[in-house]
């Protein structure tokens, strides 16, 4: 592949255009192709382009692009219901493809995903923008490096704005998003397996729609989206993970904060002030020794996203990726796995009890 990289995007509603504006930051790539079936969406991807749009040709659907023959690599970032159809065309054109999270909304079209994503023969990449907050990052290397002993505990917390606007609201429903614990939280449950380097076994989610979008209505029919849960999951290799979600704690000083409890210390990490606390085991009333540092995050990164620089970092992982020169680091099936715990949260959240993931088929 030459020294540049010709991209296309399908879906450039407001996560499109937060990848177009990390591609203007990324050595080597061009866009060249947009696809969205909403004109005003496509009006927005122009405005994020600016002087880049001259010459950037745009389509209505991905399979008019996937044969256009302009692009080396596509980015979709169209709404979740919609993931496998507009992947579809793409397979088998001798595309790279990052497909945005969650890569489906049942576990039925995820594992189609795979199969395609895994004899394709091209570079598949679930985007999985949490793993490359640069914080975050530094805190997983340090779990992996020992630096707390043998992790037994992971909790993550997540207090946060609700649901933005998007259009025709297609994220108020269950049906187009897989549920809050697939659409949001599958980014959580990747960390999870990341983080433990292993497969849950069991989930217990208690979670409602208690304050979020009571009031609203669409064609006469209420959302019927979790805006807050609590989910435990167990993991093979014996740890236990929890998730703490709220969506109506717009004022948190911090929206996420993880922290992992091993046999020798405990580790935590806040996003976005960036810090880092690593509290070693003392012995009952001796003085803590916690030792804290702000990991410092280029700004040009942090201003083209909403995801504390992760796109950013995530888009040169993956143009190496594409380019033969680095390896996918999230792939299809990693997307399956997340999305599969979210199911699972989903039906013990309205079923009320223990979900098994043999019950799924994991």
């Amino acid at each position: 592949m030459g020294e540049q990289v010709r991209y296309g995007l399908v879906g450039t509603g407001m996560m499109g255009v937060e990848h177009l504006n990390n591609l203007a930051i990324t050595p080597g790539a061009v866009v060249t192709a947009i696809a969205d079936p909403v004109e005003a969406s496509l009006g927005w991807a122009r405005g994020a382009l600016g002087d880049r749009a001259d010459g950037v040709q745009a389509f209505t659907d991905s399979a008019a692009l996937a044969k256009s023959g302009l692009v080396d690599a596509v980015i979709v970032a169209s709404p979740n219901h919609t993931h496998r159809d507009v992947l579809a065309p793409l397979f088998g054109e001798g595309l790279a493809i990052l497909c945005e999270k969650p890569l489906a909304t049942t576990i039925p079209d995820a594992r189609w995903i795979v199969e395609q994503a895994e004899k394709s023969g091209r570079p598949f990449w679930t985007a999985m923008e949490y793993r490359y907050m640069p914080p975050a990052a530094e805190f997983i290397a340090g779990v992996h490096g020992g630096k707390i002993g043998r992790l037994q505990m992971l909790s993550i917390r997540e207090h946060r704005f609700p649901f933005l606007p998007k259009v025709g609201d297609w994220n108020r429903f269950s049906a187009n998003t897989g549920g809050t614990m697939v659409e949001k939280c599958c980014h959580f449950f990747d960390l999870m397996r990341l983080i433990t380097k292993s497969e849950a076994v069991r989930v217990y989610c208690s979670g409602a729609m208690d304050v979020n979008h009571l009031d609203e209505a669409y064609d006469g029919v209420q959302p019927d989206i979790i805006d807050n849960s609590f989910t435990t999951v167990d993991f093979a290799n014996g740890v236990r993970a929890m998730l703490d979600l709220s969506m109506f704690a717009d004022g948190a000083e911090n929206q996420e904060e993880i922290t992992a409890v091993g046999s020798d210390a405990r580790l935590d990490v806040l996003i976005p002030e960036g810090a880092i606390v690593y509290s070693p085991r003392v012995g009952f009333r001796q003085p803590k020794r916690a030792e804290r540092h702000v990991v410092e995050v280029d700004q040009a990164a942090l201003d083209a996203g909403s995801h504390h620089g992760s796109t950013f970092y995530e888009h040169q992982r993956f143009n190496a990726a594409v380019r033969g020169e680095g390896a996918v680091e999230v792939t299809a099936r990693d997307g399956l796995m997340a999305v599969a715990i979210g199911t699972a949260a989903e039906i013990s959240a309205r079923e009320k009890r223990v979900v098994e993931m043999s019950e799924l088929g994991f």
